[in-house]
């Protein structure tokens, strides 16, 4: 069965819809591309070649070629001719147009869509099975009497409940379907994409594709609202459900975009803070996608040497409200000449992720990848407690990445704000804790969590088991525990990709490589690489890497530092990113990716691939040789 690349709805001759077969030999439901020559573009939405017989919807007087600027109405190519007639019978004298892209906006983005409401019942039937799992692991699980420790490792691991088999990340949304799943949080999504005069040609298109794909896999109950930015920002529409009707009114307006002026990325967030502090109603969950390949030339003042801007100050305070949830904004760096350092910095502040597009081709999968973590949010508000429980013990330090942690002045509690994870998605956090000599067996710690369901509300509790470790006379050989093992190395990796950074931004290159070689060298000395551990060997992998895109100056600024802040932003958060061939079977880069992210990256690169742009290869989540 075909499907129109505009709206992605079927084709089927005969079923009441005029097509149009281009040229080039692609097809179109005619109403679809009509809509798009409209606004100016005259190239296959598909491959890009020029057009010289263009597609009008006019009024039946003025179907015969006119011969206009040398483009001529294609009627010989609809194979479809009553259909069309038919269609043509039921359109009035003024034609129907889409809503203006530049019409003025209201003062108050209110106007969003109500939600789609859930029958009581779904409630119970929808609440998950499972709940979040928690394990712990000591650095050793026994330590002589007569020893102390100042710097004894506690891993905590934790893993999200798994998707519900119903979910939609597997396949596209059929809106006319009964019984569309409603066992996943709903979703209020605002896509941030950059039109500046550099995205014309093959990245507006590809654009405009990778939104496509968003678009029809997004469900009846999510919500969608789209801006467009250049020299200023615009909104498209409203916050809108992604009903049948709702996704052919925002495929034809990203449709209908086209390319020119600056970039000015800040005056883009106010508008999205502004659709989503205005908005009347909340789905459960809410983000935001920036895509940008440029640099903000508006808001952003020329470097003075020695500092860098602050790049922080382009996010709204509204986003970023405790008190109300902040909003992450994943940041999509798309090519060799936007600002990773901004849009690493608007995602790191508000708990989104860093991806950087090197290929063009890969943008589809990026957004795939992204949506299939958004659209699998089992948990949020998560918090993690510890408690030292015999009185010599206390809490030396937590290691969180970018998940804000606490340890208290007396060193005897801590805490650790995890937020919300994606189905599936798992998190260490290491812990140095320090205790005396002893008869008796220790208890070091009481770890307890608490989170949301999003689906339910219901809050939930859980206390874990306390960790434990025996008090021998003598001490007997032990080898280190694996796990605790491979997480020190994942975040001495992590550590060194910052460190590494520094040394780049200073202009040391021969000192950042220097940096990563000897965390390589630690890293294949370790125990758990003795043993053969994969992890290692991907962090190796990555951190090699990672020296090649700094052999130079000229390739650190083109592809390095956007790659090394892609890497820090996906160690940060433990999330999948999407850099460098990280979406590519041969990869061997630490992912994080989710089963949700997986299957919609399979949904991304088995959907109507180009022709002229090579699909790379889906990978298995890396997560999964690591046996827990």
């Amino acid at each position: 069965m075909k499907t129109c690349a505009i709206c992605f709805d079927s084709m089927k001759p005969g079923h009441g819809q005029a097509l149009f077969t281009a040229e080039c030999s692609h097809m179109f439901h005619f109403h679809c591309i009509s809509s798009s020559v409209k606004h100016g573009n005259y190239v296959c939405p598909v491959c890009r070649a020029k057009w010289k017989e263009i597609p009008f919807n006019r009024s039946l007087s003025s179907i015969v070629p006119r011969g206009r600027s040398g483009l001529n109405v294609n009627q010989a190519r609809l194979p479809q001719q009553d259909a069309y007639m038919a269609l043509l019978r039921q359109v009035p004298t003024r034609q129907r147009e889409a809503p203006a892209l530049h019409t003025s906006e209201p003062v108050e983005f209110n106007d969003d869509e109500p939600l789609q409401l859930m029958e009581a019942a779904d409630s119970c039937d929808v609440r998950s099975s499972k709940t979040v799992e928690m394990k712990t692991y000591s650095e050793f699980s026994a330590i002589p009497q007569s020893s102390s420790q100042d710097d004894f490792a506690v891993l905590i691991h934790l893993k999200a409940p798994c998707a519900n088999p119903e979910q939609i990340t597997s396949r596209p949304v059929n809106t006319t379907s009964v019984g569309y799943p409603t066992s996943r949080a709903p979703v209020d999504l605002v896509t941030l994409l950059d039109v500046s005069g550099s995205m014309a040609g093959t990245k507006l298109a590809l654009l405009k594709r990778a939104m496509g794909f968003v678009i029809q896999h997004l469900g009846p109950s999510d919500r969608l609202s789209v801006i467009a930015f250049s020299s200023t920002a615009r909104r498209l529409f409203h916050l809108r459900r992604m009903s049948h009707s709702g996704r052919q009114q925002a495929l034809q307006a990203v449709n209908s975009l086209g390319a020119g002026g600056g970039t000015n990325i800040a005056d883009a967030l106010k508008k999205a803070a502004k659709v989503i502090e205005d908005r009347s109603y909340k789905n459960p969950v809410c983000s935001i996608i920036l895509l940008s390949d440029g640099q903000d030339t508006y808001n952003i003042s020329s470097n003075v040497r020695g500092t860098r801007p602050d790049y922080r100050s382009l996010v709204p305070s509204s986003i970023l409200n405790q008190a109300v949830g902040i909003v992450p904004v994943h940041g999509f760096g798309f090519g060799a000449d936007h600002d990773s350092d901004a849009l690493h910095s608007i995602a790191e502040v508000s708990g989104g992720t860093f991806s950087f597009i090197e290929d063009e081709g890969v943008i589809q999968d990026a957004f795939a990848q992204c949506i299939g973590g958004l659209l699998s949010v089992v948990v949020q508000d998560m918090r993690l407690t510890v408690q030292c429980v015999h009185t010599g013990v206390q809490l030396r330090s937590i290691k969180s990445g970018s998940y804000l942690s606490k340890v208290a002045g007396d060193g005897r509690d801590g805490s650790i704000d995890v937020g919300h994870l994606y189905a599936d998605e798992e998190r260490d956090f290491l812990l140095s804790v320090s205790f005396p000599q002893s008869r008796e067996q220790t208890i070091l710690l009481k770890v307890a969590f608490s989170y949301r369901d999003p689906v339910t509300n219901e809050c939930i509790k859980i206390q874990g088991d306390e960790v434990m470790i025996l008090r021998p006379k003598s001490r007997t050989p032990e080898p280190v525990c694996m796990e605790v093992d491979r997480e020190r190395n994942r975040v001495r990796a992590a550590d060194s990709i910052e460190a590494a950074r520094a040394a780049a931004e200073r202009g040391v290159l021969s000192e950042a490589v220097a940096i990563l070689e000897e965390c390589r060298r630690v890293l294949l000395e370790s125990f758990s690489s003795r043993n053969g551990d994969r992890l290692c060997m991907a962090l190796d992998a990555e951190l090699r890497e990672m020296q090649e895109r700094m052999a130079s100056r000229q390739r650190y600024e083109a592809s390095g530092r956007a790659y090394l802040l892609s890497g820090l932003s996906s160690h940060s958060w433990q999330r999948a990113t999407t850099r460098g061939d990280s979406t590519d079977s041969s990869s061997l880069v630490y992912s994080y990716q989710t089963p949700s992210m997986v299957q919609m990256l399979q949904r991304s690169q088995n959907h109507c691939p180009s022709p002229q742009i090579p699909r790379p290869q889906i990978i298995v989540p890396t997560r999964s040789f690591i046996q827990k």
